[in-house]
């Protein structure tokens, strides 16, 4: 294999091979799949996770040599809120670190043409320059809430390049912002922002209690992607970008959690009102993606929030997931 500099052009995948979405239960490998199909890929190969541990090097390597994919979209992941990351660490470091471990070094054994790596914003220093490039990556502290797993991402990244340096591999990252949409994770000690409000503006629109907790003061602000969009930047990267450094993925635009709440509050329950819990944190004072490079490539997002929030909530009501779990590493 040989990796070359991003700047070239890259011919269109054929979509009758095999293509491996590692994580395809989650909200954002259920979403690359659904996209996969909509462009007419016809050789999706998938696993659950009582079919193949993505933690187990052997199990993997088995797999990989069994099923012999071309591309592998590696987005599987232990992932969730401020809260989840606060008191599962071990479990968000060890599963993201053995996951990226497990799969990057199967498809570089059995010759993967190509494989994407999807990290998170997260991976950024907490008092990174606003808006966030892929340059300031290791240029401060991160964030204390998510550590763990913005550990676990950097490894990620880093192990994409050591293969790309040392075996020439053709291994991709992308780093997307904060994402929602169908199929999230609505479970109040796991749940990211998004579904965690709307959940909590439901419960209260379904009970006699107006009042909706939110944590922190409102004033952090957030850049949110819809997870459709994301599917498409995936397939847009592994056929138009084959570079060493990864790659923002985000909308460009972010707002503050207070607006974000309020948002939600006129789509599920206008009613509510919202009392701010200032004892607990806020997390990252501002999390921004300069997309510039993606950009220049000739992507861009296309769910506006408000229609993508919208169509999430109706998600919700239609599919009866109030109580559903978290997905565990099936998910990101």
């Amino acid at each position: 294999m040989q990796t070359s500099s991003g700047t070239e052009p890259n011919e269109p995948i054929d979509r009758s091979s095999p293509i491996y979405v590692a994580g395809h239960r989650g909200l954002v490998g259920a979403a690359v799949v659904q996209h996969l199909e909509r462009e007419g890929f016809t050789n999706i190969l998938t696993a659950t996770r009582d079919e193949l541990d993505l933690r187990n090097q052997s199990d993997v390597s088995e797999w990989f040599n069994i099923n012999r994919p071309r591309y592998v979209l590696l987005v599987a992941g232990t992932v969730g809120g401020i809260l989840a990351n606060s008191t599962r660490p071990a479990e968000f470091i060890y599963d993201n670190m053995m996951i990226h471990g497990t799969v990057v070094h199967s498809a570089y054994e059995t010759g993967v043409e190509k494989l994407l790596y999807l990290g998170s914003s997260c991976i950024y220093p907490r008092d990174a320059t606003q808006p966030i490039t892929e340059e300031e990556l290791l240029t401060g502290p991160l964030e204390e809430t998510n550590e763990w797993y913005a550990i676990a991402k950097i490894a990620g990244i880093k192990l994409c390049q050591a293969y790309r340096r040392q075996f020439g591999c053709n291994f991709i990252s992308a780093m997307p912002t904060n994402l929602y949409g169908p199929g999230d994770n609505f479970d109040l000690t796991s749940s990211h922002v998004i579904p965690a409000l709307m959940r909590k503006f439901h419960d209260s629109r379904s009970s006699a209690d107006r009042s909706v907790e939110v944590w922190g003061t409102g004033s952090a602000m957030r850049e949110f992607l819809h997870v459709d969009d994301l599917a498409s930047a995936c397939l847009f990267l592994l056929e138009n970008y084959s570079g060493d450094s990864h790659i923002n993925v985000g909308t460009g635009i972010d707002l503050s959690i207070r607006e974000l709440a309020e948002t939600i509050q006129s789509i599920v329950h206008p009613d509510a009102v919202i009392n701010w819990d200032r004892s607990k944190p806020d997390g990252t004072p501002r999390k921004l993606l300069d997309i510039s490079r993606l950009r220049a490539l000739g992507w861009e997002p296309s769910v506006p929030l408000t229609e993508g929030l919208s169509s999430t909530y109706e998600w919700f009501l239609s599919s009866e997931l109030a109580g559903q779990e978290l997905r565990g590493i099936d998910s990101v």
